[in-house]
């Protein structure tokens, strides 16, 4: 994980309430009780910017021309990590469901492109801009995220690196004990709770 003197992700996680406990249906459609909302910590432009600085110098050996984050969870963090190597910064974003480069932004064939985003869990979102990417005829030259929810593994055929690595059981509806307890699910980023998920 990284760490200098006067910053640590860990320590950054705990201090911005990172971690969410309750009874969550995730974007793959699984159930847990803990939730990563990194949004928390990004909203202060010094823990961004340290992160930022962490995820670059990941990085900071290799050619990068441009960083992509997808919208909305990598836009910040994507920003960050490009002013921190002093490159230009883009993001994708869905538009009736499908990732696109929108806004007028262009990537330029053989630009070398470093693909950044908060949270890797099964890494779908990146998949999408990684097909983008390539449509447009750019060098993917790796993928970084803040944290690495996968286990460990590299779910893409490019380079992979996190900042640290963090396990969340999560579970089918079917298996779900907090549904077996009747608790309600919460779907993130909504006050309501959903009657089924």
């Amino acid at each position: 994980m990284f760490m200098t003197k006067t910053w640590s992700l860990s320590e950054a996680i705990k201090r911005t309430g990172v971690l969410k406990e309750g009874h969550f249906l995730l974007s793959s459609g699984r159930h847990s009780a803990r939730y990563m909302q990194c949004a928390q910590l990004l909203q202060h432009p010094q823990e961004a910017e340290a992160v930022g600085q962490a995820l670059s110098d990941l990085f900071k050996d290799q050619k990068i021309d441009l960083v992509v984050g997808p919208a909305l969870g990598g836009v910040i963090i994507a920003h960050e990590v490009a002013r921190a190597l002093g490159v230009r910064c883009l993001f994708t974003e869905r538009k009736a469901g499908t990732m696109e480069l929108r806004r007028g932004f262009t990537i330029q064939p053989g630009e070398r492109v470093l693909v950044i985003e908060d949270v890797v869990t099964t890494g779908g979102s990146v998949k999408e801009v990684i097909k983008v990417l390539e449509g447009l005829g750019a060098e993917i030259v790796a993928i970084g995220s803040m944290v690495n929810r996968n286990q460990g593994q590299n779910p893409f055929q490019y380079p992979y690196q996190a900042l640290t690595e963090i396990h969340i059981e999560s579970y089918t509806p079917e298996e779900c004990p907090l549904c077996q307890q009747g608790i309600p699910v919460i779907k993130p980023g909504s006050r309501s709770t959903l009657k089924e998920a």
